[in-house]
């Protein structure tokens, strides 16, 4: 259904999104400390300190709050307006086309006004205000799904051979794709009484992920001792920090103290995630699917068997994995590898703050195989607050981009100057860059893009700022720190993504076997599953068990796959750049960038040059991860393991 553009994902500690503007502002540069660089770590208690050329800027979508409140009343008349069009698309393309303009108008505006209150509460989640406004908004667009549910049922309603001549109107074009998905899962769509009633469970079916999401905020984590011997509060912001602590101690304060304070409340999560669990079977149960696997691949166009290749693919190269892991326990001495010891960096980081404007500056020589003209919207969204870079304590934790066809992106990060940030922000400018070349070539009803391609724009980013880096490099020592922070992304994208797959394919089986789905049998699942992935290398600490209580993915019903999935591709369609030039930049953003959905994202990435139905991207990722994984032994050889 078109709706608001889904989440993306940009790694296990954090989720990311989608987001606007018709005239740019013009801004030069500043810096936090008056006209001083920044140097070292910031840190802002409230979104006032922060200087103004680090915030997005949603007058730019709303300059009031007076102005979406009068989009939200304008939504519901529209929604209320369009029940004249029941009952009618089958008489004529005329009487089609006027449906379909009508149903695009409505959901453009409600993507709009949905997207403001979402934006809007993030950056301050703890404000009473910008929760009701959220409220308000959610209640709109269960509203309009429930005046739109006739939409599918009446469509597959109308004769194979009368819909055919319809479809041969010109005017119907754009609407084409849309009209042709419905039709094609049409044995799935419920009678219309019956499609009403599930969409007026949609608040329902999303209370669990809503309950985790406060929950999972208003859980309290305790002090923990850092290196300086001070007592300090563990954030969900800073627990990423404190596992890159060179101070093992730290490093396993802050792990326990994150997973024993959420075994406290293991029983309540894990009800919270088996009601989601529960809804995404029956949803699949009541359309006819044969698991919530099918359900959720099907509409996208992708096989069950393309879920099934990846987890059997990863699963074959996992002496892959225990050979890195390996090498990563003698790189840091340790006479035992734990879990708690997996984010460490390898290398010395003593001047490792990498202020922001340096970022900026890294990301954009990164991207510029992509041509002059993409590189010129990289650097619009950094000079017209599309981004949002620090962090505040009610601050919504991670990275994401999103937006409405009638904006620009916006990208949310929560900036801490670490090598991993600068991936980050060309992470989520990938997005954003295919967000914005999606809604310049599609129309609105066609411009939505599904999580399949969208990390393939994502991680496209990453790849080539790796390259540019590693080109770059004076040293083998740079080498080496880049050839780490690489394999780790392999680690933590190709094969945790993985994991995490079979992990919610064993969940949602469990669930329709009948088997409870307990906070015990939750955390053993978990375990063995991790257990094959890293045991032979590390240390089974039984508090990882819990760790299925921290990934908020577990609530979209089958999206992590696609990271793996998107990875793999992403790799093969960097090197086709890095090795051609112009038509193959080109090649690229005229298909994967820019056709949203006007084709099924498989087809979309054939033309973009991968062909994801067979194996072969996922092994050739792995040759990839072999070859830097061999690089990164060799020259340690030749420095005599000397980070």
């Amino acid at each position: 259904m078109l709706s608001t553009k889904r989440k993306s994902i940009v790694c296990a500690f954090a989720a990311c999104t989608f987001f606007i503007h018709s005239s740019f502002m013009s801004v030069s540069f500043a810096y936090p400390q008056g006209d001083k660089k920044e140097t070292q770590r910031i840190s802002y208690q409230n979104r006032k300190e922060i200087p103004t050329i680090f915030t997005w800027n949603l007058a730019n979508t709303y300059p009031n709050l007076t102005s979406w409140e009068k989009d939200k009343q304008e939504v519901k008349r529209l929604a209320d307006d369009f029940a004249k069009h029941q009952g009618k698309w089958g008489q004529s393309a005329k009487a089609l086309v006027q449906g379909m303009e009508a149903y695009s108008q409505l959901m453009r505006l409600l993507d709009k006004v949905n997207v403001y209150a979402t934006l809007n509460f993030d950056i301050q989640t703890a404000d009473p205000s910008a929760q009701a406004i959220l409220n308000q908004a959610e209640k709109i667009r269960v509203y309009v799904k429930e005046k739109t549910a006739w939409v599918g049922p009446e469509l597959i309603l109308i004769p194979d051979q009368k819909m055919k001549k319809f479809l041969q109107a010109k005017e119907l074009a754009p609407y084409k794709p849309f009209i042709e998905e419905k039709l094609r899962t049409k044995q799935h769509m419920l009678p219309k009484e019956q499609e009403q009633l599930l969409a007026s469970f949609t608040s329902l079916g999303e209370n669990p992920e809503n309950t985790y999401k406060m929950l999972s905020k208003d859980i309290p984590l305790p002090l923990i001792k850092v290196e300086s011997g001070k007592m300090v509060p563990l954030t969900r912001t800073n627990y990423a920090t404190y596992l890159e602590s060179k101070d093992q101690r730290v490093r396993k304060a802050a792990y326990q103290a994150m997973y024993q304070t959420l075994e406290k409340y293991q029983d309540t999560l894990a009800q919270t995630i088996a009601g989601q669990i529960k809804a995404n079977n029956l949803y699949a149960s009541n359309r006819k699917y044969k698991n919530a696997l099918e359900a959720s691949l099907t509409p996208n166009h992708v096989p069950v068997e393309v879920y099934d290749q990846l987890i059997s693919t990863v699963n074959k190269n996992l002496p892959l994995l225990e050979r890195y892991l390996k090498l990563r326990k003698e790189i840091l001495s340790l006479p035992e590898l734990h879990m708690y010891d997996l984010y460490v960096p390898l290398f010395d980081r003593k001047t490792e703050y990498i202020p922001y404007e340096q970022a900026r500056e890294m990301v954009v020589k990164g991207i510029m195989p992509l041509g002059e003209e993409y590189v010129s919207h990289i650097k619009r969204a950094f000079d017209n607050r599309w981004i949002d870079v620090y962090s505040t304590p009610d601050k919504r934790t991670g990275a994401y981009q999103w937006g409405a066809y009638d904006t620009h992106p916006y990208v949310l990060l929560n900036y801490q100057g670490l090598k991993g940030d600068v991936s980050t922000i060309a992470h989520e400018l990938g997005h954003a860059m295919q967000s914005y070349y999606t809604n310049k070539a599609q129309p609105y009803i066609t411009s939505g893009y599904p999580i399949f391609t969208a990390e393939v724009a994502s991680t496209m980013n990453e790849n080539l700022l790796f390259t540019s880096q590693y080109k770059s490099a004076q040293t083998n020592k740079e080498k080496m720190a880049l050839l780490v922070q690489n394999l780790e992304n392999f680690r933590t994208t190709l094969f945790r993504q993985t994991q995490f797959a079979e992990f919610e394919k064993a969940m949602h089986e469990a669930e329709q076997r009948g088997e409870a789905l307990q906070a015990d049998s939750l955390k053993k699942m978990y375990l063995d599953i991790n257990k094959k992935y890293y045991g032979k290398q590390v240390v089974m600490d039984q508090e990882i068990a819990m760790e299925w209580a921290r990934v908020p993915h577990f609530y979209y019903n089958y999206y992590v796959y696609q990271y793996a999935t998107s990875f793999a591709a992403s790799v093969a369609l960097a090197k086709q750049v890095e090795a051609g030039g112009k038509p193959e930049s080109e090649r690229y953003i005229q298909t994967l960038l820019s056709l949203g959905s006007s084709k099924p994202p498989l087809i979309v990435l054939k033309e973009a040059g991968v062909d994801m139905t067979t194996a072969k991207p996922i092994e050739d990722a792995m040759q990839v991860f072999k070859e830097r994984l061999d690089e990164l032994e060799r020259l340690m050889k030749e420095t005599n393991g000397a980070f």
